[in-house]
């Protein structure tokens, strides 16, 4: 292998694309470079290291083992680099910038609009692109480089990412106004009695896990239902699981049906007064509502100046509820 000095960096960020996407085409519409330049550069790369890295296949670009071996040290020096050349100062009013945040609808619509508002009044120049937080790659995005900060329910978060706390959130229910329900409390009964409609962003039941983040796939304490339930001797009605919350209003105000959600986006969903929430008639768990990122990021300005404005708006729903990890 030659060594370091005669190797084009630039080599390396067409490895790292190949590896992402195990897809040439993608890769060079990643990079902004003809599939024959990234062609080429990998051709260079095999060169220099002695080893065909990728074998196309009816699957894509399947690395080899030497690929498999360097491509994370080589994604995180690249991504050092790239920490070490960012600006030593960020100015918001006159900062162009993208920021990659991860997060969920319930969170998009609790945290986002405010935050929005929030980078328009002083950093006009600033703007982000929110990817969902239920994907199971989420921690190789993170790790990457392609997703700045991810927001949501995280119970285990590995040593190499960074996070706090922004508040803390229970269940309740949510009906239209005119619900046989909507104007007393809810009974357990109640919960057997009408249909109920909850969140799940996988298919499968419990936790999402990928690369030591896990995530809940299920959106609501089930386990605090079903013993509750069961305990009376009654039995839920779930008719309907789906994959987001923002479809929940339009369903309920056309059916009798009760829905599970978190207690902030309730309080959203019941703003025109057509929809109200009651208190669940059993005890629910606390759930931490989280910012995670990368630990290269922690003096990065403008990521810690994005991190300052999530943590304050997070925190108009649980003051003094937020806490570094």
């Amino acid at each position: 292998m030659r060594g370091i000095e005669t190797l084009d960096l630039n080599l390396i960020r067409v490895f790292n694309a190949v590896m992402a996407e195990r897809n040439v085409l993608r890769a060079s519409r990643q990079l902004g470079l003809s599939q024959s330049a990234v062609s080429h550069a990998l051709n260079r790369l095999r060169y220099h290291l002695k080893d065909e890295l990728f074998v196309r296949t009816a699957a894509g670009m399947q690395p080899t083992r030497r690929a498999l071996e360097i491509s994370q040290p080589l994604r995180h020096s690249l991504l050092q680099i790239a920490s070490v050349l960012q600006p030593t100062q960020f100015d918001p009013p006159t900062a162009v910038h993208s920021f990659a945040l991860a997060a969920n609808d319930d969170i998009t619509a609790t945290l986002f609009a405010d935050l929005d508002r929030r980078v328009a009044q002083v950093a006009p120049g600033v703007n982000f692109v929110i990817h969902p937080a239920n994907r199971i790659d989420l921690a190789a995005q993170i790790d990457t480089g392609r997703i700045d900060i991810a927001i949501g329910e995280f119970p285990d978060i590995p040593d190499r990412l960074q996070s706090q706390v922004l508040f803390h959130q229970d269940d309740v229910v949510v009906c239209r106004s005119d619900h046989p329900v909507g104007r007393r409390t809810l009974a357990l009964a109640d919960l057997a009695a009408f249909p109920l409609a909850v969140i799940a962003m996988d298919a499968s039941r419990g936790p999402i896990a990928e690369r030591g983040l896990v995530r809940q796939s299920e959106m609501f304490d089930r386990a605090a239902l079903e013993g509750a339930m069961t305990a009376q001797g009654l039995s839920a009605q779930i008719r309907v699981t789906l994959p987001h919350f923002m479809a929940l209003p339009t369903l309920l105000l056309h059916a009798d049906m009760l829905a599970i959600v978190p207690r902030p986006l309730a309080a959203i969903f019941c703003a025109d007064g057509r929809i109200v929430s009651r208190e669940l008639p059993y005890v629910v768990r606390q759930v931490p509502i989280c910012a995670v990122w990368h630990r290269r990021n922690v003096t990065n300005r403008a990521h810690a100046w994005m991190r300052r404005l999530i943590v304050d708006l997070g925190s108009r729903w649980a003051p003094g509820d937020g806490g570094e990890a």
